[in-house]
Formats: C-alpha cells, structure tokens, sequence
C-alpha cells in the first residue's frame, strides 16, 4: 500500500475510533508525536492515548488534503466543528513509524467541552 492508502485506512480506523484497528497501523515501536504534548514511543503508548482521547470526545477525522511523498503522507483535515490540523506520517514497510501531528489544543477542549487539564493525556 501507499502511504496514502495507509493514511486513508487510518481515517477510516479513526472515525469508527477503532483503537485496535488504528495501533495495528503502527510499528511496534513506532513514535507519535503530537505537538501538544511530549512523544509517545511503541504502541502500548500509542494505544493509551487514543484510549484517553476516544474515551473524553467524540472525534471524526475529514480529509481536506493528502500528499505523498516516498515514504512520507501529509494530510490535512478538520473535523465536523470545524477545528483543523495537519498530520505527518512516515510509513516503512506498511507500518506508521512516525507521526506528527498539529492542532489547536485549547481550541478542541472548548469545542467538546472538555475542561482543561493540566496535562494533555489526563482524563
């Protein structure tokens, strides 16, 4: 697969909030690394923050642009309330084995009416 495909399967994956399905898509030590907070390294951790994420919001992932780029696919999205953000994927082997990700974090609290926590992957 492309890595476009691979991103568009992780979409799909997202907006089931399919966390099994999502963490199959990574290495076993894969890094995610959202820029809200510090990076997560292997999928058990990778795994937490989509627990935590899914568990506090309902999230749904709408691809406005996708790049590709060898190894490489950005895309980027919004979501149903209009918060939007950009993600890098790096993909070896048909594996996510890095991620970036950019997104207005105080922005998605007060559009789920989430309070602020004083650490990103506190529920």
């Amino acid at each position: 697969m492309s890595p476009g495909e691979i991103v568009r399967e992780w979409i799909a994956r997202f907006n089931r909030g399919d966390v099994a399905g999502l963490c199959e898509l990574y290495a076993e030590d894969a890094t995610n690394h959202q820029v809200v907070t510090e990076p997560l390294v292997g999928r058990d951790a990778i795994r937490g923050m989509f627990e935590v994420e899914f568990g506090r919001a309902e999230m749904k992932c709408i691809e406005e642009q996708l790049y590709e780029s060898g190894e490489w696919a950005i895309l980027e999205w919004r979501d149903p309330l209009g918060l939007r953000g950009c993600g890098f994927f790096q993909i070896r082997n048909n594996q996510i084995v890095f991620q970036r990700g950019y997104f207005d974090q105080l922005t998605f609290f007060r559009q789920q009416g989430i309070p602020i926590p004083s650490d990103y992957l506190t529920e």
